[in-house]
């Protein structure tokens, strides 16, 4: 996470804004260049490959201002910022990826059924060859970026240009084999393993995107490091109730801690911000809530989510005369 890496949230802004626009001009490139491709040579795997940069382009279009949304500071009605909305970019990649993988399968099966001559093999496979050239630049630089920041939507643009890659790669050695083979089934096949890439890779990022909207609790040792960071402080001697949630490039945690009940409240407060901004310092895009229970004196409490609840009291009963 951006978080353990101490990126700041401008720094975080900056690193997603960039890779995202060279993601969308990338996308851009790679569909002018593969559609003259597909129709100068008729090739199914390269119709494939073609579909899929046409939804990546969409996907990143939707991706490039999904990120720039995120970061707009809470208002009056989202008091939780709206970083969610990169889960929600990447949902919408998800759907795509799989309307690409239906539309590749389809047209897979029908040429399997019946295959036909490529057309203009040479400079199709010089297309794919620059291709996987851009595609591999762009993923550097993504993984650059996803090594200092949690993006999700990043995160599964990324997993959709490793799939453009492996399905560049794919149609090359299908258009390649089949040109120098003369059996031309093998380009459509190379087309049907690429719709079943895609859809593993569509499930994947599903998973990742559902589990951030369902507020899927942080890795574990994220959390052992808060616990770590907050009970430092030797007054401070307990974390329970721990909860995280990730909403885009940022961090969202509430837990209660344990402190002598002799600290006054001025010497209570004191610890409880010192406690804070340790764990700030070490997850900057976080937003804390920290609640102080008197050790040994607290009452269960905690409301609907609370780990320990206290028994109902029995109701009382009229005394009997």
């Amino acid at each position: 996470m951006n978080a353990v890496q101490g990126l700041s949230p401008d720094k975080s802004a900056a690193l997603t804004r960039r890779v995202t626009l060279l993601s969308v001009a990338t996308a851009s490139v790679l569909v002018t260049i593969k559609i003259v491709a597909w129709l100068a040579s008729g090739s199914v795997a390269m119709l494939a490959s073609t579909a899929d940069s046409g939804l990546d382009l969409v996907a990143s279009a939707a991706t490039f201002y999904a990120v720039r949304f995120a970061m707009e500071p809470p208002d009056a009605e989202h008091r939780y910022g709206h970083g969610k909305a990169e889960a929600f970019a990447s949902l919408v990649q998800a759907g795509l990826v799989f309307a690409s993988a239906a539309l590749v399968g389809r047209e897979a099966i029908v040429d399997l059924m019946h295959p036909h001559a490529l057309q203009q093999e040479g400079w199709a496979m010089g297309v794919m060859a620059v291709s996987i050239v851009l595609t591999a630049g762009l993923l550097a630089a993504q993984a650059r970026v996803l090594r200092q920041t949690s993006s999700v939507a990043v995160s599964g643009d990324h997993t959709h240009y490793a799939l453009d890659l492996a399905s560049n790669v794919l149609a090359l050695v299908g258009i390649g084999l089949s040109a120098w083979l003369g059996l031309y089934w093998l380009d459509a096949l190379a087309a049907l393993v690429i719709a079943a890439l895609l859809l593993w890779g569509a499930v994947g990022v599903f998973r990742e995107a559902s589990g951030q909207l369902m507020d899927h609790e942080l890795p574990d040792e994220a959390r052992a490091r808060i616990i770590e960071l907050l009970t430092q402080d030797a007054r401070l001697t307990d974390v329970h109730q721990l909860r995280t949630r990730a909403s885009g490039p940022f961090v969202h945690m509430q837990m209660h801690v344990d402190l002598d009940p002799e600290l006054t409240l001025e010497a209570a407060h004191e610890v409880i911000v010192a406690a804070e901004n340790r764990v700030l310092a070490a997850f900057p895009q976080a937003d804390i809530i920290i609640h102080a229970d008197p050790r040994g004196r607290a009452e269960p409490h905690g409301g609907a989510f609370a780990e320990t609840k206290a028994p109902k009291a029995a109701p009382k009963t009229a005394a009997r005369a």
